[in-house]
């Protein structure tokens, strides 16, 4: 089974790309934070590059930017290729399956816009609230 479950910020602007027969890619990366600190007493942080196709893609794109909380659900993917100088490279990559928003209300203040989209794409869409109080 390949799967990953990513929670972080995103670190650049996204980059969405038509790649024919009206696909597109919508490319990203974001940071998490580790859950426990090292010896100097400080979290690391574990940089993904991510990739999300279809109406996913045109969701990212219209939903989030650089800076943007999101949760996400995908599988890795190793790509692999050759330089101009005969070097073999591998890059590890995160295919998005599935998103979610994060943060506050505050800053995801596209509630409306954000039902009518998902409502027409076909994306499924929860929007997880951190300010709001717990049930216990």
């Amino acid at each position: 089974m390949n799967k990953v479950i990513l929670k972080g910020n995103i670190t650049r602007d996204i980059e969405l790309k038509d790649i024919g027969n009206d696909k597109k890619v919508a490319n990203f990366s974001i940071a998490v934070r580790r859950d426990y600190k090292n010896q100097s007493g400080e979290y690391e942080t574990d940089f993904f590059n991510c990739s999300a196709f279809g109406n996913t893609a045109d969701f990212l794109s219209k939903f989030f930017s650089r800076g943007s909380q999101i949760l996400l659900i995908g599988h890795l993917q190793n790509n692999q290729w050759e330089t101009d100088n005969g070097e073999k490279r591998t890059a590890t990559n995160v295919i998005v399956e599935s998103i979610e928003f994060c943060g506050s209300k505050q800053q995801n203040n596209t509630n409306n816009d954000l039902s009518e989209f998902a409502e027409h794409s076909g994306v499924n869409v929860n929007v997880i609230d951190d300010d709001k109080p717990l049930p216990f």
